[in-house]
């Protein structure tokens, strides 16, 4: 078998108004404290997707020491973020929901209730296992469920990112893409129906839904905090979806990417234009964002969901004493030690 192409997922973007105000939310509530950058710069390369016009921005990637990926909270400074124009319904083309994962799912759900002023839905039996659903204060789903993959759990209630749920027009020529994207990635279920779990204003309505899995293998510098990769599909059957982003920005409000973790973007490159998904904008060589760099690279799932690779070159260890990590000269593929992943947790923000 050939070497993975994608260690885990990064982080999932999302779009907002106020990068601070966000962050808080999710820092206080969902556990993600540790910031690798936050800075503010112009979006040069991504103008494919902003109007045409260079626009600036605010992007914050924070992470949650518990394991899984991170976020990506983002905010245009040179205009105000849009939100959809319509209600997002479950099965729309595009993100539409983050699931964070959860040592004890029903502690969790106890943290949620108690720690957040938004509406959350109750414990709920899955397709597989135990969950349920939640808003954040900007109408973003998510869901909260349970994964056999963890960095370290100490004082956490809900970890980082196990995965998102897709909205797509076909789910059969989406889980094609994301398996060739994935290699190796297995259907965990594949089921259609109604579903009493799923958070839909629109009663007896018909989805199918396929969750597909790529476990962790031990690929990359940060595969041991990533874990395993969760993305669930799901396929309205009584309704034409629309489009979340249509007539939209990327980096207006809501989900504007899911982001790999990339370990050859050359090869992967070469793979995915062979099969006929072709990069939209790859920055080609590294790309500084504050104390960190990497090579970045975008594509459209076949419903025209962004999917963001970044191949990592140098990223802060621990900001305060000045260590950074140049990965190029390490190698990529090479896990980093558990305790060197652990000092990034030094960089914590604590709210008083």
């Amino acid at each position: 078998m050939s070497a993975p192409l994608i260690s885990g997922i990064q982080q999932v973007g999302i779009g907002c108004q106020n990068v601070p105000e966000t962050w808080k939310w999710y820092r206080q509530v969902l556990g993600f404290d540790v910031p690798i950058f936050d800075e503010k710069a112009d979006a040069p390369l991504m103008t494919p997707y902003t109007g045409g016009k260079v626009q600036s921005r605010q992007a914050a990637l924070v992470i949650n020491m518990a394991g899984g990926g991170g976020l990506e909270i983002w905010s245009f400074t040179s205009r105000v973020s849009q939100p959809a124009n319509f209600k997002v319904e479950l099965g729309d083309l595009g993100i539409n929901a983050i699931r964070f994962k959860a040592p004890d799912v029903k502690k969790a759900h106890e943290w949620v209730k108690s720690h957040s002023k938004e509406a959350t839905g109750p414990l709920s039996k899955l397709p597989e296992g135990e969950g349920f659903w939640g808003t954040d204060p900007y109408g973003n789903v998510f869901q909260v469920t349970s994964d056999a993959t963890w960095f370290q759990t100490k004082g956490k209630n809900v970890g980082g990112v196990a995965g998102v749920v897709i909205g797509v027009s076909d789910i059969d020529k989406a889980a094609v893409f994301y398996q060739n994207l994935l290699q190796p990635l297995h259907v965990v279920y594949d089921k259609t129906g109604v579903f009493e779990d799923l958070p839909t204003s629109i009663p007896g309505q018909r989805f199918r839904r396929m969750l597909l899995r790529k476990n962790f293998t031990p690929d990359g510098a940060f595969s041991r905090l990533l874990g395993d990769v969760q993305i669930e599909l799901v396929q309205a059957l009584d309704r034409t979806p629309k489009k979340i982003f249509e007539n939209r920005y990327w980096g207006d409000c809501g989900y504007i990417h899911l982001c790999f973790d990339t370990l050859d973007m050359d090869a992967l490159k070469t793979k995915l234009q062979a099969q006929g998904y072709p990069f939209t904008i790859d920055s080609e060589s590294s790309f500084g964002m504050e104390n960190a760099a990497g090579r970045f690279a975008y594509l459209e799932d076949p419903d025209g969901t962004l999917i963001e690779l970044v191949e990592t070159h140098k990223v802060p260890i621990l900001k305060k004493l000045g260590w950074f990590l140049d990965l190029q000269k390490r190698g990529l593929r090479k896990p980093l030690p558990n305790w060197m992943l652990k000092a990034m947790g030094l960089n914590k923000v604590k709210d008083k």
